[in-house]
């Protein structure tokens, strides 16, 4: 993987400290979500991990988070984050990172919470991904007021802005 990305998600973190947001995550010491972790926590910031006890060892859980919960599964975990969190944010990434950004997203056009959602667009990253769901939308098979469910942006600052511009149910109608 290019190191850019690392550098990316290191910046990620350390604006979310300055901006004095704790981060809620996996708990991983590995990948983007790791670089996001070691950026916010050596700007000082707060980082939570929440990891399945089957990941311990083999995720290569984070040592140094403000807090690691240990849960018995994957379900666990993501109930924890959905509820600890106050919104939901893909940096680019893989199968992973589409499960559960698409699982947030579903949650909220569904009414289970109304807590904003963002994809992080940078390098166009996720350009086919977008165009990809307005295709969806014009297909018939997401209606056009859902697209806002996501918010995207090219720069991380800009997705903090539209993220906290998002109304309750994170669904903007055009």
């Amino acid at each position: 993987m290019d190191p850019h990305w690392f550098a990316l998600a290191r910046g990620v973190g350390e604006h979310l400290a300055q901006a004095d947001i704790e981060i809620v995550y996996g708990g991983g010491n590995v990948g983007l979500m790791g670089a996001v972790a070691n950026g916010a926590m050596e700007s000082g910031g707060r980082v939570r991990g929440v990891i399945p006890s089957r990941l311990l060892g083999r995720e290569v859980e984070h040592p140094n988070l403000t807090e690691l919960m240990v849960v018995p599964s994957m379900s666990e975990r993501k109930n924890i984050m959905l509820h600890l969190a106050d919104a939901f944010i893909a940096l680019p990434g893989g199968f992973g990172t589409f499960e559960e950004i698409f699982e947030v997203a579903t949650l909220t056009i569904l009414g289970y919470h109304d807590k904003p959602v963002g994809l992080l667009n940078a390098h166009g990253y996720y350009d086919g991904l977008l165009a990809f769901l307005a295709h969806a939308s014009n297909s018939g098979f997401i209606r056009k007021s859902q697209l806002g469910v996501m918010q995207s942006a090219d720069t991380f600052p800009a997705l903090l802005d539209a993220l906290r511009a998002t109304p309750p149910g994170g669904i903007h109608t055009p």
